[in-house]
């Protein structure tokens, strides 16, 4: 059973302002929930209407009902189980790869995929501005399928730790116009700064930026305006990883 207090906390999690104060935030669905704990992160609290498929401690694990699942999730179409977990503690950035570094990413669906990509092309690293959705918005964590786990994702203020990193290491940024990302000579080590999905990099940051670049269109129509950031992120990564492998 699921009591008002436990109800109350969870939907309270849906906005940033109590996950924060609360040092909590919610997972929903098998696959996720058993990728955050073997990931070893703490467990506040579990729900699940499916008692056999998750081994965690009693105590903190509750089995309801379908209808009561329902109340509680996020989610149109509930998935088994949701979770409440403690919000990790965020480690210090570790610059001997490729760094993202995300210019204000507004959409949770476009940082979940993005976070997923980071994992899937080995970038470990992954900067957000402070106005970049929350990563632990319920959307962004279902959107990871657990990537979120094995990435560090940090926020802070972007255009001090680009001036932190110049000129040691090179700031690529993605622009309309640029170098064709085909034909540029691409780094092992650098950040490569990805913008907003409406205006792009913002001014500030984009007089930080050493190299311009950019994927070009080929389609003959040119009515597409641009590519979504999630998209041209993914082109990105595959790009200086096929330039570096």
């Amino acid at each position: 059973m699921v009591s008002k207090n436990q109800k109350k906390l969870i939907k309270s999690l849906y906005q940033k302002k109590y996950r924060k104060q609360h040092g909590l935030f919610v997972a929903e669905g098998k696959k996720v929930i058993q990728e955050l704990l073997q990931a070893k992160l703490e467990l506040h609290a579990l729900f699940t209407t499916e008692d056999e498929i998750f081994e965690v401690n009693d105590q903190k694990k509750y089995l309801i009902s379908h209808e009561e699942l329902k109340q509680i999730s996020f989610l149109t179409t509930p998935q088994v189980a949701l979770a409440v977990f403690f919000i990790p503690e965020v480690r210090q950035i570790d610059l001997e790869g490729i760094v993202l570094v995300l210019d204000d990413v507004r959409d949770p669906g476009n940082l979940g995929t993005i976070i997923r990509l980071c994992d899937w092309f080995g970038v470990k690293e992954l900067v957000c501005s402070s106005q970049t959705v929350d990563c632990y918005n319920p959307k962004v964590v279902q959107a990871t399928m657990g990537s979120i786990t094995r990435v560090n994702i940090v926020y802070q203020d972007i255009e001090a730790f680009l001036l932190q990193q110049k000129p040691t290491i090179p700031v690529y940024g993605t622009f309309m116009e640029g170098d064709n990302i085909y034909e540029a000579s691409l780094p092992k080590k650098g950040v490569i700064v990805m913008g907003n999905e409406a205006n792009g990099i913002s001014t500030p940051i984009e007089e930080i930026v050493d190299k311009r670049i950019t994927i070009p269109q080929f389609g003959l129509g040119q009515k597409t305006e641009s590519l979504n950031v999630a998209t041209a992120t993914a082109i990105v990564l595959s790009e200086f990883k096929r330039k570096i492998s």
